[in-house]
């Protein structure tokens, strides 16, 4: 059974600036039983700044809409048990309610950020700042929007429906459902970039796009071996014919499933509940 959703929330003023990374290094940075999708030239990290805004609960959407939220991600692609997903490596948002939340329901490892965004007509002047990780950009669309080709590497990058995430030890998943993304081409001027993972270097000049954006709706976690596929083309037969050769590969190593007790709405609304009260106190 698919995770309820749990939050509704718009993604605008997109920057995606991708760098291809050794896939041995960026191994060394996951859990176990999550392996990096390797394509389009091999495995890819990726940073994007956007604005998060709307940001709503879908349980109970009487409650208060949040205002704008900056956030940059710093993410990768990955897959588990065959099925591929978005596997972020750092999350800073300036939000502190948004952290803790992040954090506590889902296990993602955010960061409270000082932020700033100024928009100025179609560019966009986006900083960060978080201990010692910064970034500083400019950037703007180019061109016309499109939708990504399949077998494309824009396609092979951004159109994924599904994240994963570890959370008390455990890796855990939830699906992202929204339009398909429009992309531009990105002109970019990236002034400041200190947002490379431990081990992983992020060197040349980036593979870049924009997007104004979208509305997306996020389930609740679930664990593992409660995983679905979501994305449009891949099969039930292609995922068993995938998860049939992991058993024979010595280097894969299952993922532990998570306590679905902890996951249900109940639990997760306590969860939240303790991390507003936090944020108070």
């Amino acid at each position: 059974m698919r995770g309820r959703w749990l939050l509704e929330q718009g993604w605008e003023r997109m920057l995606f600036a991708h760098w291809r990374v050794d896939p041995a290094a960026l191994r060394r940075l996951l859990p176990r039983g999550v392996e990096p999708d390797l394509g389009c030239g091999g495995a890819w990290v990726g940073i994007v700044a956007f604005v998060m805004t709307g940001t709503r609960s879908a349980l109970s959407p009487r409650l208060p809409v949040l205002p704008p939220i900056p956030e940059l991600n710093v993410r990768t692609y990955v897959r588990v048990g065959g099925e591929p997903g978005v596997w972020f490596l750092t999350l800073d948002a300036s939000s502190p309610l948004f952290v803790s939340v992040g954090r506590a329901l889902y296990g993602l490892n955010y960061r409270r950020a000082r932020m700033l965004v100024v928009p100025d007509g179609e560019a966009t002047h986006y900083a960060s700042v978080a201990g010692r990780a910064a970034f500083s950009a400019c950037y703007r669309p180019s061109g016309e929007s499109r939708l990504p080709p399949p077998e494309s590497t824009e396609h092979f990058l951004v159109e994924r429906y599904r994240l994963f995430a570890e959370r008390h030890g455990v890796v855990v998943t939830a699906e992202v459902e929204h339009e398909p993304w429009r992309l531009h081409d990105a002109a970019a001027e990236i002034s400041l970039n200190r947002m490379a993972p431990p081990g992983l270097r992020l060197d040349g000049e980036p593979l870049l796009h924009f997007s104004a954006g979208v509305r997306a709706r996020i389930s609740t976690p679930v664990p593992v071996r409660r995983l679905r596929p979501v994305t449009p083309g891949n099969s039930s037969g292609n995922r068993r014919k995938e998860t049939h050769e992991h058993r024979h590969d010595p280097d894969h190593r299952p993922a532990r499933p998570a306590d679905p007790r902890l996951l249900r709405p109940r639990s997760l609304s306590r969860i939240a509940l303790s991390a507003t009260r936090r944020r108070h106190t």
